[in-house]
């Protein structure tokens, strides 16, 4: 055989999702390799590691839907399964426009003022406002906080009916009576 045999496969890894959760990413391995035995009429297959770490990249439990591969026959005789990458020739690229040069020294253009204007500020000729100086007023004596809403005068409170007497709660569960400590006292020894 002295031709390589390439070709471009997508893939189908739903049925993955029906073998148990803990294995779909070792059971998408090995459909990957019974689709290249099935479609490459060899059986060795040999699996890239970055199509292995593209299955295995969101962990066992899911693996990609499905993966488009490269499948190349080598002279060897094995199946090589790699990642596919569109390859883009460069006849078919467009050529770069060139900018076209500067000739010359140019000086840079001055940047522009901003200036700030309030709304209703007049402006002079040059678009700058107008700043008319005011006598500075003296400081305003601080104004007391008013009360916000002025409570009504009370009226005289009526007798309400005479409240039922509270009862009082009996305990739930009898507490055992405490043992009183007892001071030690120190025996004289003679």
């Amino acid at each position: 055989m002295s031709q390589e045999l390439e070709r471009v496969y997508t893939i189908p890894l739903g049925k993955v999702l029906l073998s148990p959760n803990t294995h779909r990413a070792v059971r998408a391995i090995n459909m990957i390799k019974e689709f290249a035995r099935h479609h490459m009429k060899t059986y060795t297959v040999k699996i890239d590691e970055e199509v292995s770490h593209i299955i295995w990249a969101r962990g066992v439990r899911s693996p990609p839907r499905k993966i488009r591969v490269r499948m190349t026959k080598t002279e060897e005789g094995f199946i090589l399964v790699t990642p596919y990458q569109d390859e883009v020739e460069l006849d078919e690229m467009p050529e770069k426009e060139s900018t076209p040069e500067v000739k010359g020294n140019v000086e840079p253009e001055k940047a522009e003022e901003v200036i700030e204007v309030n709304v209703g500020e007049k402006l002079d000729e040059e678009g700058k406002p107008l700043t008319e100086e005011k006598p500075k007023a003296k400081a305003a004596p601080k104004k007391e906080e008013k009360p916000k809403a002025k409570a009504a005068p009370k009226k005289e409170e009526k007798p309400k009916a005479k409240a039922a007497p509270k009862k009082e709660e009996k305990p739930k569960a009898k507490a055992a009576p405490k043992k009183e400590d007892k001071p030690k006292t120190k025996k004289k020894s003679e």
